[in-house]
């Protein structure tokens, strides 16, 4: 979600009753906007004690943003993994459980905000696998050594020729590193 303080609030109090294991708002959104998920979905959890509280995680940076897309269209001064690690602090400092970012950008998280602030990342690309629209990527048995607690793959997978294979492989390099 990506809205004002209100809505955000709203619409994390109606992912919370619907049973949401984790929802992501963006951290773009500022602090009271990141704040008011959280208070959404305790609010929810508050009301009915059968719901547990789900993980509230911040986008930072899409994976296929780069760093003149960042500078020059975003129009966000600096380095893109400066930019990541701020909105991560204001993630945690809202109380959010994690962000979605880079795996480049992991270790950087975990030093900034603490190892069990959760990281979500995307942009997991098997050794010789396409990049497509992709620009921040890493393999996944690297992300797994840089600290990245959920590992999102997509293409890589739904895009096989065999995606079982290619799940498996993937969990095989995941489960050696």
């Amino acid at each position: 979600m990506h809205d004002i303080p209100n809505t955000v609030k709203g619409g994390a109090q109606s992912l919370t009753n619907l049973g949401a294991d984790m929802f992501n708002v963006h951290a773009a959104g500022g602090s009271a906007m990141m704040a008011a998920a959280r208070e959404g979905a305790a609010s929810a959890v508050s009301a009915n004690a059968a719901l547990k509280m789900p993980l509230i995680i911040a986008v930072t940076q899409l994976t296929s943003t780069s760093q003149e897309v960042m500078n020059n269209e975003f129009g966000i001064a600096g380095e893109v993994a400066d930019t990541v690690v701020r909105y991560a602090k204001l993630a945690a400092d809202a109380g959010l459980d994690g962000v979605v970012a880079s795996p480049q950008e992991s270790a950087a998280i975990a030093e900034a905000c603490g190892p069990a602030f959760c990281t979500v990342t995307p942009g997991i690309r098997p050794a010789g696998a396409s990049l497509d629209d992709q620009s921040r990527v890493m393999t996944p048995g690297k992300a797994i050594r840089q600290g990245s607690h959920y590992l999102v793959v997509g293409r890589p997978i739904t895009a096989s020729p065999d995606p079982r294979q290619a799940a498996l492989n993937i969990i095989e390099e995941m489960t050696l590193a």
